[in-house]
């Protein structure tokens, strides 16, 4: 076609239409000719309200109404993408069947798309439903012809959220649209989107700004809904669409009011709930720092004024929460000053019921005398001993209830048939494993709050957050599978930060970390040491020699029953190499006992004879007994004062207090007994003398001498065989360590594994 001067030339950007239709068309199957209907969809390309077929020139003339004529330049670019995109989404041009189906009716034109089931066999509506919406995603404006079997209905008219909340802490949201004049829940509607694997929750290429997706209303009708819209509910509701519900709405913490937000930016309309946001702001505002209640014996630093203020904010709101502040800025104390307030607001003790805590043996002492020492109003009773069920019939009558981690299993159906005001679960670490006795018996126990204590929220996995959150605040992080599909494996295996960010967010309100280089300024500063030791000698070739033999052992367990089914055998087999490196007296082999020296023994009496001499006062932890008593034998052969605590110390106070008072200048402890809970702030030097899987265990113990109240530099020395196993755990260490800092401080993370790589590098020679 040539072009003339009084040719007027448009040019715009086209719109794939896609027109359903049905017709009927015969279909040979052996020899037998049968009647069938087929669905298919009529391509046409909408130019700025110009409707052009798939046939036709390059160019489109018109004659418009004042005389001239208009020309229309084609796209043929755009048009054969759309082409392109059918042809991805399997549909066939359905000229190419015709020489194997004899349609019906007006046939086949150019521009008709069918899809083939099987050989001779074209789709009909039903299946065409599940292709709907993948074409609107894609981009297509699809329309319907009257023959097409299913109603498609215009947009909703309006989406709208519904919130209703009580007096506790969870609120209930529903969610519907209005079609027609009918309420229609979109609750099922949005499960089963996250249930499709088709469902894109992320736009796809070419995607249009107004694709739909279909979703039946009903057996006959279809609603368009904006895919943009879709993806704004489901991302703030994925984890709560994803739980067991019947009751046609979601539970929500009210902690997750910010959700409304986001459904309402997302142009739902929402009624109920206005004060809920109001109620929360309130009391954020009362979570500043608070001072100590009258009658409290001690001065609270400013980051322990803020820690009571965040803890009255919790019982004002009536929710659980873990204080997860750094070992030695003194949680304990935290802790005693809000039971002090909250028994003056008359909500412990009397009717409220006491508060009950639960903790390691090793801390009972230590709670009694705090509790005495800064809170002498609190009444305090002390479930332990053999005695002790004849103080049941007491604990009505106190405010305060001290029990411990071994007991609870014990003393379950006692303590469950009591109301308490309060559940506060110190070192809560203890419980970290969900399936453990006393998790279970926790669990039992009938609070109207919990609240954790603990330095180490996660030691080594997300999971065992989890169990903590979900025994003070059950619920908050869903169930355990939900929580390792939408934080867990993401987090851990994929290494994916806004996954990380996310729950860092969720966390945030009912987890109170602070770090003691962030809060106490004042602290004298903290020298870490790292002093390799080289195996030399018989006891070399023994660490070599029994590597050998436990590598293949190893190897041999592994292939037959995968890494995950031999961790008793490797963890035994790398006991045995640690304990070589310790001293080969540890080592229950014949040979072993043969093997005079222990290089680095040596080096800790050389060590220890120095910093004495000094008039230091030294901590020296190892994992193992054994080690302990081979040191004080020789500390007392060069005539080293030394005192010793383990899980065998009957008076734990008495041993601590002699220390503290100095009557010998080192003091021999095992990690597993003395790691958590002691003030031993008059030592200023601490000697790691066999390394341990996790760095939150040796930072616990560390912390016995680097926390409030001293006033001298601190010296950290951690004595490592240069080579051997002990080394190469190190790496495990920081990458656990790493784990912890990135959901808590909002690092980056990488994934967190033991796999036959790490046994390679842990059996590797010296």
């Amino acid at each position: 076609m040539s072009e003339r001067d009084d040719i007027e030339q448009v040019e715009a950007v086209p719109r794939a239409v896609l027109t359903l239709c049905q017709q009927a068309y015969m279909r040979t199957i052996r020899q037998h000719t049968l009647r069938a209907t087929a669905a298919y969809a009529r391509l046409s390309f909408d130019y700025g309200g110009w409707r052009i077929s798939a046939e036709g020139d390059l160019h489109e003339m018109r004659h418009a109404d004042d005389g001239h004529d208009i020309q229309l330049r084609r796209s043929r670019s755009l048009e054969n993408e759309a082409r392109e995109a059918l042809e991805h989404l399997r549909l066939t041009d359905a000229r190419l069947i015709s020489t194997r189906i004899r349609p019906l009716g007006p046939g086949f034109v150019a521009g008709d798309y069918v899809f083939e089931r099987a050989h001779d066999e074209l789709a009909d509506a039903d299946h065409w439903l599940v292709l709907l919406p993948r074409l609107s995603a894609a981009g297509f404006k699809l329309e319907f012809d009257a023959a097409f079997p299913y109603a498609v209905t215009g947009e909703p008219d309006a989406w709208r959220a519904d919130v209703e909340h009580g007096d506790n802490q969870w609120f209930d949201l529903s969610l519907g649209i209005d079609v027609d004049g009918q309420r229609v829940d979109l609750l099922p509607i949005l499960r089963k989107l996250i249930a499709d694997p088709d469902f894109p929750l992320r736009p796809m290429r070419n995607e249009a700004e107004d694709a739909v997706w279909l979703v039946a209303i009903d057996a006959r009708r279809r609603v368009p809904l904006r895919l943009s819209r879709l993806r704004g509910l489901l991302e703030p509701l994925l984890e709560w669409l994803d739980a067991p519900n019947d009751c046609g709405r979601l539970r929500l913490s009210k902690l997750e009011h910010g959700v409304l937000d986001k459904i309402e930016r997302n142009g739902v309309l929402r009624k109920g709930g206005e004060d809920l946001r109001q109620t929360l702001e309130t009391l954020r505002a009362n979570a500043a720092a608070a001072d100590a209640p009258p009658g409290f014996n001690a001065q609270l630093r400013p980051y322990q004024r803020e820690g009571l203020g965040w803890l009255n904010f919790l019982a004002e709101a009536g929710i659980g929460g873990i204080l997860a502040d750094d070992m030695g800025l003194g949680k304990t104390v935290q802790v005693l000053a809000h039971l002090l307030s909250e028994k003056q607001r008359g909500r412990i003790g009397g009717e409220a019921g006491p508060a009950l805590v639960i903790c390691p043996t090793s801390l009972v002492g230590n709670w009694r005398a705090e509790a005495q020492r800064f809170a002498p109003d609190l009444r305090v009773l002390v479930l332990h001993g053999n005695d002790r069920k004849r103080k049941f019939k007491a604990i009505t009558h106190v405010d305060l209830v001290i029990s411990t981690y071994p007991l609870l299993g014990r003393d379950r159906e006692a303590l469950a048939a009591q109301r308490f005001a309060l559940l506060i679960l110190d070192e809560a670490q203890a419980i970290k494993n969900a399936r453990t006795l006393a998790a279970k018996a926790a669990r039992t126990l009938r609070a109207k709050r919990r609240l954790s204590i603990t330095g180490t929220p996660m030691e080594n996995h997300l999971g065992e957050l989890w169990a903590q959150f979900d025994l003070v605040e059950p619920g908050l992080l869903g169930d355990e599978k939900r929580f390792v599909r939408h934080y867990r494996t993401p987090i851990e295996k994929h290494g994916d930060a806004e996954v990380r960010d996310k729950l860092n967010r969720r966390i945030a309100p009912l987890m109170l970390r602070r770090r003691k280089e962030d809060v106490l300024l004042d602290l004298p500063p903290k020298t870490e040491i790292q002093r390799l030791v080289e195996l030399e000698g018989r006891q070399r070739e023994l660490y070599e020699t029994l590597r050998l033999a436990q590598h293949e052992r190893v190897r041999e367990v592994v292939s037959d029953r995968g890494v995950e089914g031999s961790g008793i055998i490797v963890l035994d087999a790398l006991l045995k190499l640690r304990q070589v490196c310790c001293d080969p007296r540890l080592v229950k082999l014949e040979g072993a006992r043969r093997v005079p020296q222990s290089a680095k023994l040596d080096l800790l009496l050389t060590m220890l004879q120095g910093v004495v001499d000094e008039g230091r006062r030294v901590l020296v932890f190892s994992q193992f007994t054994e080690m302990l008593d081979i040191i004080a034998e020789a500390c007392a052969a060069q005539r080293i004062e030394h005192l010793m605590l383990t899980g065998q110390t009957r008076d734990r106070e008495a041993v601590v207090a002699r220390f503290q008072n100095g009557e010998a200048p080192v003091f021999l402890i095992s990690l597993k007994a003395g790691g958590m809970g002691l003030n031993l702030t008059a030592a200023d030097t601490v000697i790691h003398y066999d390394p341990w899987w996790n760095p939150a265990v040796e930072s616990q113990a560390t912390d016995r001498a680097y926390r409030i109240g001293q006033d001298k530099p601190v010296f950290v020395y951690r004595l490592i065989c240069a080579g051997t196993v002990e080394e190469k755990i190190q790496a495990l260490q920081a990458r656990k360590a790493e784990l912890a800092r990135a959901v808590f401080d909002g690092g980056a993370t990488s994934e967190l594994r033991f796999d036959e790589a790490d046994l390679e590098a842990l059996f590797s020679p010296l």
